[in-house]
């Protein structure tokens, strides 16, 4: 696939940031607060989180599981995410600063897109309708009105165990030509980012999260963050020729040891 398809390669960008959503954009996850306050509860879902983490049951079926749990109709589920769901505080300074230095900034979401671009605009403004999203979708359920009680549900990206496999998306752009290939930044936070956590060139990861876990596990290098300054600062910095992503790579991995042993 040539350069000129892939959408976030309109502008030639020497840079390009994937992201996850929730959690990572957002404080705090819509579809876990759908779940625990909507659908089956805090306990039942953290199960589900865990037994993807080891390995004993795929993200698409315990995503699936977390979803079928929420019968509120969805324009319910809607306004009661538009009235709880909080930005990151430096999402927006990041997103401008992105902007106005062609640095595309592209959603890769195990959530749904309608979802997320509802969020999106209203949290972070009318230019948010410029970040691509790749996510999962919501359609009616049979003989159903997506709006009426169990009426939506969610239909999946592709056919992996993933439900979405996010490195599909960020392959096409690694596997570009030396000379067209940009540099390649991940944020995320959960399980749901296992299969992107490999393949971009600096994985900044959420202190305290479960993709934290796996990377040590996996043996995955990756770079802590608390909120989007640090993730503004050092992206910043690369882009500048200050610091390379191998170097901020290498100090995080040391940093999060040496944290580790402190504690």
């Amino acid at each position: 696939m040539g350069s000129y398809t892939l959408p976030a390669m309109q502008t030639n960008p020497k840079f390009i940031f994937f992201t996850d959503f929730d959690g990572t954009i957002t404080q705090s996850d819509s579809n876990d607060f759908l779940t625990d306050n909507l659908g089956y509860g805090q306990k039942l879902r953290k199960q589900g989180n865990q037994d993807v983490l080891m390995d004993r049951k795929s993200f698409r079926d315990s995503f699936q599981s977390m979803m079928d749990s929420v019968q509120t109709p969805y324009d319910q589920c809607i306004k009661t995410l538009l009235e709880n769901i909080k930005l990151d505080p430096h999402f927006k300074e990041f997103y401008d600063w992105c902007r106005q230095n062609n640095v595309p900034v592209v959603v890769l979401s195990s959530g749904m897109e309608p979802i997320i671009r509802a969020l999106l605009v209203h949290l972070v403004g009318k230019e948010a309708d410029d970040i691509q999203i790749v996510a999962n979708d919501v359609a009616p359920r049979e003989g159903k009105s997506i709006n009426e009680e169990g009426g939506w549900q969610i239909v999946f990206h592709d056919d992996s165990h993933f439900g979405h496999d996010k490195s599909i998306e960020i392959r096409q752009y690694a596997n570009l030509p030396d000379s067209e290939r940009p540099i390649m930044f991940y944020a995320g936070d959960g399980v749901s980012d296992l299969s992107a956590a490999k393949e971009t060139d600096l994985l900044f990861a959420k202190k305290g999260h479960d993709l934290i876990t796996y990377c040590v596990r996996e043996n995955v290098p990756f770079t802590v963050f608390e909120d989007w300054s640090s993730i503004l600062a050092t992206v910043k910095d690369i882009v500048a020729g200050k610091t390379t992503v191998k170097q901020v790579s290498t100090e995080g991995v040391k940093d999060y040891e040496a944290n580790k042993e402190r504690s």
